[in-house]
C-alpha cells in the first residue's frame, strides 16, 4: 500500500500551522514531514521533533547527494524535506504531509505530481495584516514587508488542486478534513489500497 503525500501552503498570517497542527491531532493516519533545518533550535524546540537540526556543510552534503525533496535557502538558513525519510514512509502506506512554501510546492511535484495541495487564503488582505500586527512581534515595516510578500505567495494559489480559505478556524479545519478524507476515496487510491476487496469483485 502506498501512502498520499498532501501538501499545505499559504501566506504568514493564513492560519496554517493551526490548521495543520489540528488536522494531524484529529487524523492519526497522517504525519508531518519533519524538515531538516540549519537554524539554531528556538527556546522549547527538540531535534527530530521540530525539525532536525544539522550544521551547514551536513545540509549541503545532503543537497549534493539529492536527499531532498525540496530545500531553500531563508533569511541565511537552509531548510529541506528529505527524500528517503518521505519515501520509505509512503513506501510504508503512511500519509505524508508537508508544510511548504510554494516554490518548495513546485519543486515536490517534479518528483510527485500527483501530490495532493491545498493553499490556505485569508479570508482578506485586511486581515492579514490585523493578525499579523495582533501578533505583535513585528515593526510596522516588517509587517508591511510580510503583507506584499504575502500578496506575491496568493498569486500562485492557482498552481494548487483544493483551496480552503480561513474566515473561521472550526471551518477551515472540516474543510482541511474533507479534502483528505475525499482523496482518499478516489478510485485509484480505493483500488490500491483495498486490492484483495476489488479483486474478489471485479
Amino acid at each position: 500500500m502506498i501512502g498520499q503525500l498532501y501538501i499545505v501552503t499559504a501566506p504568514s498570517g493564513a492560519g496554517k500551522t493551526t490548521l495543520v497542527r489540528s488536522l494531524l491531532e484529529k487524523d492519526s493516519a497522517i504525519r508531518l514531514s519533519v524538515s531538516h533545518t540549519t537554524r539554531v533550535p528556538r527556546a522549547g524546540e527538540r531535534d527530530g521533533v521540530d525539525y532536525h537540526f544539522v550544521g551547514v556543510q551536513d545540509f549541503l552534503d545532503k543537497v549534493g547527494n539529492d536527499g531532498f525533496l525540496e530545500w531553500a535557502e531563508v533569511h541565511g538558513n537552509y531548510y529541506g524535506s528529505s527524500a528517503s525519510a518521505i519515501e520509505a514512509a509512503l513506501q510504508a502506506g503512511q500519509d505524508v504531509l508537508l508544510e511548504i512554501d510554494w516554490q518548495g510546492a513546485q519543486q515536490v511535484r517534479r518528483s510527485f505530481p500527483a501530490a495532493i495541495g491545498v493553499f490556505i487564503l485569508p479570508p482578506s488582505v485586511d486581515e492579514l495584516r490585523r493578525r499579523l500586527c495582533e501578533r505583535a512581534t513585528d515593526s510596522a515595516e516588517t509587517i508591511a514587508r510580510r503583507v506584499a510578500a504575502a500578496r506575491e505567495e496568493m498569486r500562485h494559489v492557482g498552481e494548487f488542486d483544493y483551496v480552503i480559505i480561513n474566515d473561521d478556524l472550526s471551518r477551515a479545519l472540516r474543510d482541511l478534513l474533507t479534502v483528505v478524507h475525499a482523496s482518499r476515496l478516489r478510485y485509484a487510491v480505493q483500488r490500491q489500497r483495498q486490492s484483495a476487496l476489488f479483486a474478489t469483485m471485479l
